[in-house]
């Protein structure tokens, strides 16, 4: 199987962002945000839920619907844990890992949604 230039040249890219986020996890662990109630709510169902089933051959997009609600349930995770609860929102400190799946989640639901 032949691979273009292009995708070797992407390979290296990825391989350089790789690096650029070792070099960033040290600088960079959490940051105090702000949620909904309702948001902060179905995070924290997500968390609970219980998904012991088993995952079997899945679609590009099913794969991405599951990889987004983990996501999620790692947010609910961290409500749970130190969510400070305010009248209609939540205050908590989450990590970079979540912040960047939620706003990376943005664009992946408008594709999936078409």
């Amino acid at each position: 199987m032949h691979v273009s230039d292009e995708y070797v040249r992407y390979r290296q890219d990825a391989q350089v962002l790789a690096e650029v986020g070792r070099q960033l996890a040290g600088q960079v662990s959490r940051f105090r945000v702000t949620l909904s109630r309702e948001a902060a709510e179905a995070a924290v169902a997500a968390w609970e839920r219980d998904e012991t089933g088993v995952v079997g051959e899945e679609t590009v997009e099913e794969f991405a619907l599951r990889d987004m609600a983990a996501a999620l349930a790692l947010i609910g995770a961290a409500v749970t844990e130190r969510g400070i609860w305010e009248d209609g929102r939540v205050v908590v400190d989450l990590g970079v890992v979540q912040l960047g799946a939620a706003l990376q989640a943005v664009g992946q639901v408008r594709q999936l949604d078409g």
